[in-house]
């Protein structure tokens, strides 16, 4: 029989008093696309940083293709053979590709070797596998998929035959995601064997051959991807049933609530961020807005939430508020009945060094309902806060933990209570489920469609589109700063959208492929 690509036995990892990793053991086949899953502090990139040479386990071994082998750091792991592809990519933006190729794989002083001995290498590769991409073009000004296209030649250029992806498609557009996934199944049909890190089930179910479930950093299953389902993963992964759609009704949109007319924000570098936009949320309605990052929804969000300044008309409530200057920062915009859930939780909407019953309330502190006298009503706002968290199940729910000691989900859960109690008439809310677990993800939806049967109008910006296509009841597509259009998530697919993303509006040619060709050659 073939010797595994890739055997851990018994892999344990402490940082302290936390277990990362707990007596692992995989078995991953050679030329197989092998998907590992979990809730977030399952232990997922502790262990591929173990065998990508990061990290030193406290105990265990790893064996490849039957050898035992030792892996005390990365040069270790590319020798074996290992090339890792990380979420946020490792690349010199103002290199080109050719030079970001050779980085610490030169022959010699001579760069001019080196150089003309990877562009014959990098050609073969593009050939081989579909990894198309202009040799002189400069890191920078390449797109993001195209820069992802780069990280894998260069693990192949260093003659990787195990890779390693972790969250891969966090940053494409579903066109782009397409492409990877057909990049994959080329490597494998190669003989290529591939650890895909995703918390997308649906990406799990399409690509892999076999599935390993992390759970409280042990292994809880390893299965066929053919013999399970997106149900028993999630059942695996959280220890309990979980509801993947969004439970909601048909919307019954009402007046309009916010309006905005030709906005536009200038970024602290003098960079046109938001270039003139028009668009509307009424009453009862949530409003998606998708995009891949970085085209101008995070700016959205903080003019709305009077984080930055900007230009145009926008009215709540059918009255104008400032952009700039007095009456243009967050507690105005509160006043005006506008909560935030920022993109950022972290650095944003929580100060992590204080409690959990200090974060319910910031913002909100000066409000007379939390005075007693000219002091803050603590012992009231504490009360409160153990209501707000057991209403919206925070664990644990002790309001006087200090905010840094709850997990992402917990901390989400946190901001929602404070900003979704206020009875706002408009709730902002960016990348809810971000960096959350499969299980809170399911409470934060019902949360917010809750506000919506309530009669209250939310605009949601998110990277997932997934999460976009079932919570919206419209669909305001960005790029570039522009609204690329507008959809009824009833009427319209990833692809449709997934080209909008890419600012092409003639859709149309979604029915034949041409424009996703044209994308994906780019």
């Amino acid at each position: 029989m073939t010797a595994p690509a890739i055997e851990l036995k018994g892999i344990s990892k402490a940082f302290g008093p936390v277990q990362a990793n707990k007596d692992i053991s995989i078995s991953v086949q050679p030329g197989t696309i092998h998907g590992i899953i979990g809730e977030n502090g399952a232990g997922k990139s502790t262990l591929m940083s173990i065998l990508y040479g990061f990290y030193k386990a406290d105990a265990g071994e790893i064996f490849i293709k039957g050898q035992k082998t030792q892996i005390p750091d990365s040069q270790h792991a590319i020798k074996a053979g290992i090339g890792m592809v990380f979420q946020h990519f490792k690349l010199v933006e103002n290199f080109t590709v050719l030079e970001n190729i050779i980085l610490g794989a030169e022959d010699g002083a001579m760069l001019t070797t080196s150089l003309g001995k990877a562009r014959k290498e990098l050609k073969h590769l593009a050939d081989e596998y579909g990894l198309n991409v202009d040799p002189d073009a400069v890191i920078e000004n390449l797109s993001v998929g195209h820069q992802q296209r780069v990280e894998i030649l260069k693990a192949l250029y260093r003659k990787a035959e195990i890779l390693i992806l972790d969250e891969p498609t966090g940053v494409l557009t579903p066109a782009e995601a397409d492409q990877l996934f057909r990049i994959l199944d080329r490597l494998r049909e190669e003989g290529k064997t591939i650890i895909l890190i995703t918390h997308k089930l649906r990406e799990i179910m399409d690509t892999t051959d076999t599935v390993s479930v992390m759970r409280r950093g042990e292994m809880t299953a390893t299965v066929k991807t053919s013999e399970t389902s997106p149900e028993e993963l999630a059942e695996l992964m959280v220890g309990r049933k979980v509801l993947l759609r969004v439970d909601k009704v048909p919307a019954t949109p009402g007046k309009t609530v916010l309006d905005v007319k030709g906005l536009r924000v200038v970024d602290e570098k003098g960079v046109e961020r938001v270039k003139g936009i028009d668009l509307t949320v009424r009453a009862g309605e949530i409003l998606g807005i998708a995009g891949v990052a970085g085209n101008g929804q995070s700016e959205l969000l903080e003019v709305l939430g009077g984080f930055a300044d900007g230009t145009g008309v926008i009215t709540m409530n059918g009255t104008e508020i400032p952009l700039t200057g007095q009456g243009a920062d967050g507690r105005a915009r509160r006043d005006a009945g506008i909560s935030h859930v920022p993109e950022d939780r972290q650095r944003e909407g929580l100060i992590m060094e204080y409690s959990a019953w200090e974060n319910t309330v910031f913002g909100y502190h000066r409000d007379k309902d939390h005075q007693s006298g000219i002091l803050m009503d603590n012992a009231g706002i504490q009360a409160e806060a153990q209501e707000k968290m057991d209403r919206f199940d925070v664990r644990p729910p002790n309001p006087k933990l200090a905010a840094k000691n709850f997990s992402g989900g917990n901390q989400q859960k946190i901001v929602l209570a404070r900003e979704i109690e206020r009875n706002p008439d408009l709730l902002l809310i960016g990348q809810p489920t971000r960096g959350v677990d499969i299980g809170a993800i399911e409470f934060i939806h019902q949360q917010v469609v809750n506000l919506r049967d309530q009669g209250k109008a939310i605009l949601l910006v998110s990277v997932e589109l997934d999460e976009i296509m079932s919570l919206s009841d419209r669909i305001a597509v960005m790029f570039d700063g522009h609204i690329m259009g507008e959809r009824d998530p009833a009427q319209t697919n990833e692809r449709e959208l997934g080209l909008l993303m890419a600012g092409i509006t003639d859709t149309s040619a979604v029915t034949n492929g041409a424009s996703e060709e044209a994308l994906n050659d780019g």
